[in-house]
Parts: structure tokens; C-alpha cells; sequence
């Protein structure tokens, strides 16, 4: 079967789609970027290899005579949370397992045996409390196994290292060495085993108005279908790095325009939000770019920078939005720049002003900078596409509807839950015509 890869290789994460002959999207990927450049775009990859495997589970499994739909989607949910658990614990042991491997460094030899000891304690809990976030019904804050790891490593490390006596700071810089290494080794490729292996217990647990040998024999089936690697077309802000000849590299204007003509037919104007940059892009009816602009020299008012706000007022990322909404009124920020963004921050709060409220007034002064660019690449024209991670912050979207209202009238606005992954479906679709137009 012939596959089209787009790859986005952004400075926070890596995304990937995958796009069949016809141009429909079969799976989608994403991970956090990397130093190894090479190692997020096979992750991305390998994600969105995993998504179409389940897509095309999909579209066989609805097919068999006494299946119901419903049951179809419940089938598939379990499998993908058994499967997911699979994949996990096969991180989780390998960290467990390189944890080890630096506790015999030199410097600890002395405390080896008590580290080892103190880290098959931790690892040993970390299984249990985090095998529970794959049970049904579970919502996760993230995705990422850095993130998920992380946080349960250092309360149990904190916990467990007074009990045995192991140096705590010893055993955070032997995680920070080790979660490098284990982040920089993609999983296991044999994705077939684990789904074989994840559908066997789901089959346990279901029960299903069909036999389950048919529903085994569909899966092997889709399991044997070839994925070609037709063409890959990377981009991105680290397309660079990306581990491809030039003809299969695309500027990220010309992947973002694109990717967001595809989504919405009728955009001509679109506001990408990256980690690093902000873009204002003006397109035709073909989703040509016909002029563009960026921010210069720094990533103020990036994700980049939504990121390091987060990091001072010590929340996760995701929450800054949410927070921005309970605000009464809108502080006024003075500076959106990353470097002295936390000084300001800071001050504000030292003269009591509420950490809700200047929120507000920092997303308000985020969008007017991104409006400034899209000013000078154009303006906005009817339909206005926004994209990029930031496009699922809500408060950022608040404000971007209040801006574009107040200086451009009634505007259709084009959100799409799936708007972080645009860049990588504009490179999908030039990978596609550079073979099916060729």
C-alpha cells in the first residue's frame, strides 16, 4: 500500500501524517523534538504508522457481518489502551534497566548497591500507579513518556530515598542522564507482536456478538498489509536536520498554507503559532502562498515563550489557558520578551495583581504581536485559518476572535482540533503529487 509521509520537525514537538494515493489522512504522530533530529522524525513516524494501523483496523473491523459500530469503536479503544500500556512498559523497563547501567558510574560506587536497591523500589511502583492511567475512562495531562515518567519518578524518588538512605540528588542525575538515552531510542518497531499481544487480553475482556477468531483473523489481515514509504517530505523549523535529500525538503510556509487549504478549501488567510515562530500567511484559492510574514530574531510570543511563563509561574503548560479564562479583568504586559518576561511577571504579582488576570493580559499581548505580523503579510481575509499548538489554547482564541472582530468585522474563524499537525499535512500532500502528478 503507498504511503505518503509529512514530517514537521518543530523546536518543541515532531509531528507526522501519513496520506494514502486518493490524499485521505490514515494516521497521524507526534513526539517531543529532539537534539537527535533523527530519532524525533522516526518517532513521529513510527506514531503515525501506529494511527493508520488503526484506521485501517478500523475500517475492516466495521465491515464484519453481526459487529456493531459500537462495539467496533469500543473493540478499538481498548486495543489502542492495551496496546499504548505495552509500548510504555517497554520504555519503562528500559529506563529502568539504563537507570542501573549509570548507577555503576564511578563516582556512586559506594552508594551502587543502595542505589540499585532504591531504583527497583521506585521502578517497581512507578509500574503500578502508572499502568492505571491506560484503564478505561482515564484521561492523561500528556502523552509523552518524559512527562508521564518524570513527574511519578521524582515524588517516589524524593519518597523512597529517605527510606533507604539513597542521596536523592544522586538519583535525579542518574534519571536525567538516563531518560536521554532511553527518549533517543525509538521503541521496538515490531509493532505487530504488541498488537497480537494487546488484542488477546482485549478479546478476554469484550464481549462481542461475533467469534473472536474473526476478529483475529481481520487484525492479522491489516498486519499484513506492506505500508510503503512512497516519498517523505520534511519541514519544519528543524527541516535542516532532517534526515533527507533537499528535493524532499519544504519551507514550513509553504507546508503550512497548504496543510491549512486542505483542512478549510476556503482559507486565505492563516496564523501559525509555533514553539519558535509566528507566521502570517496569505494564500489563493489553491493554497499557493502568495505572501507571508514572520517574527524576527526571537521567539517572543511563541510557544517558546508560553512555555517558559508556565516554568515561572510553576504550572504545566496546558493550564495557562484554562487559568487565563477565570480572569475579571486584563493586566496590561508591557514586554513579550522571553528575557524579561519573568522579571515582569514577578513584579506584577509582587504588587498584588491576580495570577489569572495577568494571564489574560499576557495571551491578549501574544495575539496583537501575531496580528501586527498578519497585518504586514496582508491583513485578514475571509477565511482566516489558525494553527499551531497555541491554536488549543483557549484564551489564546479568545482573544485572536475579540483582535479580529474589532479590526476586521464578522471573519470566519477555522480552528481545527487536529491544527498542530497542519505543517506535517502540507509536506504529506507535496509528497503525495511530487509521485501521483508527477
Amino acid at each position: 500500500m503507498k504511503c505518503y509521509f509529512g514530517i514537521d520537525l518543530g523546536s518543541t514537538t515532531t509531528k507526522a501524517v501519513v496520506m494514502d494515493e486518493q490524499g485521505e489522512v490514515l494516521g497521524r504522530g507526534i513526539t517531543n523534538s529532539r537534539s537527535n533530529y533523527d530519532t524525533a522524525s522516526q518517532v513521529a513516524k513510527l506514531e503515525a504508522v501506529v494511527s493508520t494501523r488503526l484506521t485501517l483496523f478500523h475500517r475492516t473491523l466495521k465491515d464484519l457481518t453481526g459487529l456493531q459500530e459500537q462495539q467496533v469503536e469500543r473493540l478499538l479503544d481498548s486495543l489502542e489502551r492495551h496496546f499504548r500500556l505495552e509500548l510504555f512498559l517497554e520504555q519503562l523497563d528500559d529506563l529502568h534497566q539504563t537507570c542501573a547501567r549509570y548507577s555503576d558510574d564511578l563516582r556512586y560506587l559506594g552508594q551502587r548497591e543502595v542505589l540499585c536497591r532504591t531504583l527497583d523500589l521506585i521502578f517497581g511502583q512507578m509500574g503500578d500507579k502508572l499502568a492505571k492511567l491506560f484503564a478505561p475512562g482515564v484521561v492523561r495531562k500528556s502523552d509523552f513518556f518524559r512527562d508521564l515518567a518524570g513527574s511519578e519518578y521524582m515524588n517516589l524518588a524524593e519518597e523512597t530515598a529517605k527510606e533507604t538512605g539513597a542521596v536523592f540528588d544522586v538519583l535525579v542525575n542518574v534519571y536525567d542522564k538516563s531518560i536521554i538515552d532511553v527518549e533517543n531510542r525509538p521503541p521496538n518497531e515490531n509493532l505487530g507482536e504488541k498488537f497480537l499481544r494487546a488484542l488477546d487480553r482485549v478479546l478476554k475482556e469484550e464481549d462481542l456478538t461475533v467469534e473472536p477468531a474473526q476478529i483475529r483473523a481481520a487484525i492479522r489481515h491489516v498486519l499484513d498489509i506492506e505500508l510503503e514509504e512512497t516519498y517523505v517530505v520534511g519541514t519544519g523549523y528543524g527541516r535542516v536536520r532532517l534526515p533527507f535529500p533537499k528535493e524532499h525538503i519544504r519551507s514550513e510556509i509553504l507546508c503550512h498554507g497548504l496543510g491549512a487549504h486542505l483542512m478549510y478549501p476556503g482559507t486565505r488567510t492563516v496564523l501559525d503559532i509555533g514553539g519558535q515562530d509566528t507566521k502570517g500567511i496569505q494564500v489563493d484559492e489553491q493554497g499557493i502562498v502568495v505572501n507571508f510574514q514572520m517574527n524576527d530574531r526571537c521567539a517572543a510570543g511563541c510557544g517558546r515563550y508560553l512555555g517558559y511563563i508556565a516554568d515561572e509561574m510553576n504550572i504545566g503548560l496546558h493550564e495557562l489557558g484554562p487559568m487565563a479564562m477565570k480572569a475579571t479583568k486584563s493586566v496590561r504586559i508591557n514586554s513579550t520578551c522571553t528575557v524579561f518576561a519573568g522579571a515582569e511577571l514577578r513584579d506584577r504579582l509582587a504588587l498584588g495583581e491576580k495570577r489569572e488576570d495577568i494571564m489574560a493580559g499576557l495571551h491578549r499581548s501574544i495575539i496583537m504581536r501575531a496580528m501586527s505580523i498578519i497585518s504586514r503579510s496582508g491583513g485578514v481575509t475571509n477565511e482566516f485559518t489558525f494553527t499551531g499548538g497555541v491554536a488549543k489554547n483557549e484564551a489564546a482564541v479568545r482573544e485572536l476572535r475579540q483582535l479580529v472582530i474589532e479590526n476586521y468585522g464578522e471573519v470566519t474563524i477555522n480552528i481545527d482540533p487536529d491544527s498542530i499537525y497542519t505543517g506535517a499535512l502540507g509536506g504529506a500532500e507535496f509528497a503525495r503529487r511530487a509521485v501521483e502528478e508527477a
